[in-house]
């Protein structure tokens, strides 16, 4: 069972980044970008490794979208008009069979209350521990967290400023 979902999801990340690059409208190639995203946070869980994947889905399927969209709207990108209907009706469709298949395998593999399994502090401990990350981010890590934190603070100004019409 869960080889045939990671072949299905290794499909539809192939089918998902090839859409990234063939896609003439710039908001579906970003629309497909965030579909391989949630992919990669699929296999992130399928590796146990379920912080990565949230932080795959804050991260990059969030944030980083979120600028990628912006910056497509604020150059104001035109696109060839083509069929508009059938491309979206696909990706809708392609999106929700992949959702619904994503939920019945979460349902198949886990209870209500968590993944089955036998994880104990011990395992916990060797392969990392969200608590344990986030120590070592504000202790051990602390300067290139606040480097990377200015170094945002600064690309957000550059956007404000080449957003402005006259300076």
């Amino acid at each position: 069972m869960e080889t045939l979902f990671f072949f299905v999801v290794a499909a539809v990340a192939v089918i998902s980044g090839l859409l990234v690059i063939t896609c003439k409208n710039p908001i579906n190639s970003a629309l497909s970008l965030i579909m391989t995203f949630f992919c990669i946070a699929t296999f992130y869980v399928m590796l146990n490794a379920p912080f990565m994947a949230a932080i795959q889905v804050i991260v990059y399927a969030g944030a980083i979208m979120v600028l990628i969209v912006f910056v497509i709207m604020l150059l104001n990108i035109r696109s060839e008009a083509g069929r508009r209907g059938a491309h979206t009706t696909l990706f809708g469709s392609a999106l929700g069979i992949f959702g619904l298949i994503e939920l019945l395998y979460f349902l198949a593999k886990g209870g209500l209350t968590g993944s089955r399994g036998g994880l104990d502090a011990k395992i916990i401990e060797q392969f990392g521990h969200t608590e344990l990350i986030g120590r070592a981010l504000f202790t051990q890590f602390l300067l290139p967290f606040e480097i990377t934190s200015i170094l945002l603070l600064v690309a957000i100004i550059g956007a404000v400023i080449l957003a402005k019409k006259n300076i």
